[in-house]
Order: C-alpha cells, then structure tokens, then sequence
C-alpha cells in the first residue's frame, strides 16, 4: 500500500502585522507539537477492553453529526439565539484581523509569570511579506526587545508578546494583570530572612550556575511510561523503580552549610567584609 503524504501542521491564525504604518502578512503555527510529544492514555471498558466513545447528543434527537451543530447564547433560561460563524466574521473590522504591536520593551521587563504557555510561530504569508518580517526580526534581535500587543484570537481579544528567536518571529499569549491573584490572597506576607542564611544560599546559588541548555531536559516520566508499556504489552511483570533515598530533615543552615560544601567541593567560603555596612545603611535608609 503506498504511503499517503504527510500534511503540514495548520496555520491557527492569519492576518497583518502591524507596527505603527508597517504591515505585512503572517501565519501564526503552534510551536508545540502534542501529537509527537505525548504518550496518550484512553479510557477502557474494564470488562472488555473496548475503547469508551463520546457522542454528542440532543437530549430530544439523539446522537447528532457536526454538521447539524451550531452555535448559540443562552439569554434566558433555556432560550438560545443562534450566531452563525459568518455573523461573528463581520464583526470583525481590519483592526480586528491584525496582530496590533503597540510598544516595545526590553526581554527583562517581562517576568515569565505572564506567559500563559500558548506559543507560536509566525510565519511570512507570501513572498511580498518575507522582506518586511526578516526586517522586524532582525532589529527586534539588535535592539533586544520584544513588542507588545493585541490581537483577535480564539474569539477573544489576546495580550501578546512578539519576540525573536533565531530567525524567527514567535508570539506568545500573555496574562492581563486583573487575572492574576496578589500573593497575601494565597497566605504569602512579607519574611524576615536572616543575614546569615542569605549570604549561604546566595554562595550555593553561585556555585550550582553554570552554563544552561534546555536540550539537556527531558521527560523522564514519558519515558518510564513508555517503558511500563512495553513491558505489560510483552505480559512481563511491571518492577517500580528504585527508590532514592531521602535525605536527612535537617535545620536550613545545616542544610545550607551541606549544600554549599558539596557544590563547592569542600572549599571554604569567607563572609564579604562589605555586607556589615550595606546592612547598616539599609537599617539607616528605613
């Protein structure tokens, strides 16, 4: 049987980039891909093995089709005005089907906490926009900064961040700051931390930089997940892994003291003469 080809991945989002008069065409691809990433797990009738199915159904018909499916707002109990996918498009002006970039910042004025995990890759969407996007690519990566903006996606006004990445142009969702909760919501409220301590923690932290590579990262449970399945598949006996053995509870400077000893490789670490004074002028300043 010949193999049928392979298709694409598909583009998620079409439209304009715009910066100030600047416009060109993009394509906007989802950066992460699930399908090769993933070991997926179906639910099973525990008596037969058969795989559960999930039907749509109308509570008055029956099991449905896509095709006999639409969209609608629920108004009053139990009452739905009906919206067409075509209504929806017509609202949208040519503002709306742009990735708007109002500003630019610097990598570091954006804390990572903002980022909501949906990342993707813009794409130059025909040969007249290849220009403009190497363009914007290239000073977004001299000047080190990201732009920041909006754009009309997933039925929704997005806050986004558009950096660059190689030669590439990504665009990643961002949080809005009325989304996120203040930390004395969750029980956090501001800590004494004892000079000693820091100095420790801030030498462990230094002895354990070093240089960083994502490459060096991977997902160890998918693999023993994977290895589980193959085993049961082969009808073999499923061994858990070797437990390591937890280290000893002890006071946090002990633990901080046995830290830096052992990142350190034993070598004696001597107190900054100049933290006394800093500590002075802190207590003077407040």
């Amino acid at each position: 049987m010949a193999k049928t080809r392979s298709r694409g991945p598909r583009a998620s989002w079409k439209g304009q980039l715009r910066v100030d008069l600047v416009s060109f065409s993009v394509a906007a691809f989802n950066a992460i891909g699930r399908e090769t990433a993933d070991v997926h797990l179906h639910q099973l009738h525990a008596e037969c093995h058969s795989r559960i199915e999930h039907h749509k159904v109308c509570p008055i018909h029956g099991e449905v089709s896509n095709d006999d499916i639409v969209m609608g707002y629920e108004y009053r109990k139990g009452k739905y005005v009906e919206i067409d996918p075509e209504e929806l498009d017509k609202l949208r002006t040519k503002a709306d089907r742009a990735l708007r970039i109002d500003t630019f910042i610097g990598p570091d004025e954006l804390d990572p906490m903002y980022y909501d995990g949906r990342t993707y890759y813009l794409v130059p969407d025909g040969a007249e926009a290849r220009e403009p996007y190497a363009v914007m690519c290239a000073a977004l990566t001299k000047l080190e900064r990201y732009g920041i903006g909006v754009v009309v996606f997933s039925e929704r006004e997005q806050l986004v961040a558009l950096r660059p990445v190689g030669d590439a142009l990504i665009m990643s969702m961002l949080h809005h700051e009325a989304e996120f909760r203040q930390p004395d919501e969750v029980g956090i409220h501001k800590l004494k931390a004892p000079a000693k301590e820091i100095h420790l923690a801030e030498v462990l932290i230094k002895a354990a930089t070093e240089e960083f590579d994502f490459a060096n990262y991977v997902d160890r449970y998918r693999e023993r997940l994977e290895q589980l399945i193959e085993t049961k598949v082969k009808g073999h006996e499923v061994v858990a892994p070797e437990e390591p053995e937890e280290p000893e509870v002890i006071n946090l400077m002990d633990a901080l003291r046995k830290s830096v000893a052992k990142a350190t490789g034993g070598r004696k670490t001597t107190k900054r003469k100049t933290a006394p004074k800093k500590r002075a002028r802190r207590k003077k300043a407040s």
